[in-house]
């Protein structure tokens, strides 16, 4: 039975896995090499010394994708703004593990503090990720054509939102993290 929930130190070789098969297969990163286990690990644990989550799609024990968000850029200005990453297992696509990541990081990210959600998808020819965060409510502001090289060709990025929780409708009442 898939069930969503915090990632755990034991789930990082998992976590690398995934990740680096769309690292060296994938344009959904921009990433060339793949990082290792204690990389990825660094880079949770920031994730998580903010505050923030990070979430794995788990089913029965085997860890089919995971999501997590980071601030959006490290300026104070920005601390309630985040950017979203999703990254499911190759044998995993077609079971709508995206979209419950998703909507449950979005839940996750409000209750973090964060008012908005921004997708920096590689690739505008990636639907699946467009699709996914399109279905959860995403809506598209933007295209930066030709900003990536990898696989031997010029790749965009797509630029995608979604407000959570109060937006920009009020004023933050308490400094995210």
């Amino acid at each position: 039975m898939l069930t969503l929930r915090p990632s755990t130190d034991a789930d990082i070789p998992a976590i690398t896995a995934i990740y680096a098969h769309h690292v060296l297969h994938g344009t959904g990163t921009f990433e060339t090499t793949a990082p290792t286990e204690a990389e990825m690990a660094a880079r949770r644990a920031d994730v998580l010394a903010k505050g923030l989550p990070y979430l794995v799609a788990d089913n029965d024990g085997r860890v089919l994708g995971f999501a997590y968000c980071q601030w959006f850029k490290p300026r104070p200005a920005y601390r309630f703004s985040a950017e979203d990453s999703i990254y499911l297992d190759p044998d995993a696509g077609g079971q709508r593990i995206g979209n419950k990541l998703l909507t449950e990081l979005c839940k996750q990210a409000e209750a973090a503090g964060i008012r908005k959600l921004i997708a920096v998808i590689g690739d505008s020819d990636n639907v699946r990720s467009i699709g996914v965060h399109r279905a959860v409510g995403f809506r598209h502001v933007g295209t930066i054509e030709s900003c990536g090289w990898k696989f031997g060709r010029w790749l965009d990025i797509v630029l995608m939102e979604r407000s959570i929780g109060e937006g920009s409708r009020t004023a933050p009442e308490a400094p995210a993290k």
